[in-house]
C-alpha cells in the first residue's frame, strides 16, 4: 500500500442504488464489510429493508440503511442527497447500480416497439443522467465525491447471440444502448468535473449466473479463460477498489471484470 492510500471504507455513507438486487446485496455487504454505511436506495422499500435486515443479521457489525428511490423520476433523486445529509451529514460515494425497465423489456430487436424502447432507454440510461446530475450537484457543494456507474461487457462489444440459441433469452437492444452511453457517461463527467475532487468511473461485469438455461451458460461459459459465469462475488473486489483510495487516481476509466470474455473465441 502506498504511504498516505487506505482501502478502507470506514465511516464512509456509500449509496447503492438497486441494492436490493443480484448484485447490489453482494455490493452493499461488501461495503458495509468494510465499515462503511451501505444505503439502500430503491422503489421496493419494504424489499430493501428485508434485505437490509437479513444481512445485518447475518453480520450484526453492518450498517445498511435503506431509502425510497426511482431513479428515473426526478423529484424523486432532487429529495436523495439532501435526505441522506440530514440523516448521515454526508454522503462520500454513489453506486449507480439500478436497472428500471417496464414490463415488455426482453424481447428480441425485431419485436420491440418503439415506445418501449424509449421508455427503457430513458429510464436506464436517463435515470444514471438524473443521479449523475444530483451526485455531481452534491459532491461539488461539499468539495468530493466518488461516482461508480454499472457498465457491461455489452457497453463495449456487440453480443454474441449464438450463446442465447436453444432458449427464449436475447440480449436486449435496450440493455447495449444503454450501458454503452453509461460508459461514455462516466468519461464525460470525469472531464466535466476536473478540479472538483469528484471521481466517476464505471464497473462492467460479465455475465452474472442467475439459474439461466443450461446451454446458455455452458456456451457462454465457453468463451471465458477460467470460471465462466461469475458469481456476485466475483465483482464486489472490483468495486471496493473503485471506492477506496487505492484508486484515487483512476478516473474515468471503464473496469471490466469478466473472466476474459471480452478477448472472444
Amino acid at each position: 500500500m502506498n504511504p498516505g492510500q487506505s482501502d478502507s471504507l470506514t465511516d464512509q455513507v456509500i449509496v447503492v442504488t438497486g441494492g436490493a438486487g443480484l448484485l447490489g446485496r453482494a455490493f452493499v455487504d461488501a461495503i458495509a464489510d468494510q465499515g462503511a454505511t451501505a444505503v439502500i436506495a430503491t422503489r421496493n422499500l419494504d424489499k430493501a429493508m428485508s434485505v437490509a435486515e437479513a444481512s445485518m443479521a447475518d453480520a450484526p457489525g453492518r450498517k445498511i440503511d435503506c431509502i425510497g428511490l426511482d431513479i428515473s423520476d426526478p423529484p424523486s433523486v432532487a429529495e436523495l442527497f439532501p435526505a441522506l445529509h440530514e440523516t448521515h451529514g454526508r454522503v462520500d460515494a454513489l453506486v449507480n447500480n439500478a436497472l428500471p425497465r417496464n414490463d415488455n423489456y426482453g424481447r428480441k430487436f425485431e419485436d420491440v416497439a418503439y415506445a418501449d424502447f424509449c421508455e427503457n432507454v430513458d429510464s436506464h440510461l436517463g435515470g444514471y443522467v438524473l443521479m449523475c446530475q444530483a451526485a455531481v450537484k452534491y459532491f461539488t457543494e461539499q468539495a468530493g465525491g466518488n461516482i461508480v456507474n454499472m457498465g457491461s461487457i455489452y457497453g463495449t462489444i456487440a453480443p454474441h447471440f449464438d450463446v442465447y440459441e436453444d432458449t427464449d433469452m436475447t440480449k436486449e437492444i435496450e440493455y447495449a444502448i444503454a450501458k454503452a452511453g453509461i460508459i461514455h457517461l462516466s468519461q464525460y463527467l470525469a472531464a466535466y468535473c476536473k478540479g472538483r475532487n469528484i471521481r466517476v468511473n464505471t464497473l462492467s461485469p460479465g455475465g452474472i449466473f442467475d439459474d439461466q438455461p443450461e446451454p446458455f451458460v455452458a456456451r457462454y461459459s465457453a468463451l471465458c479463460l477460467n470460471k465462466g459465469m461469475l458469481a456476485p462475488e466475483d465483482v464486489t473486489g472490483a468495486l471496493l477498489f473503485l471506492l477506496s483510495d487505492q484508486s484515487k487516481y483512476v478516473n474515468g476509466h471503464n473496469l471490466v471484470v469478466d473472466d476474459g470474455f471480452l478477448l472472444g473465441p
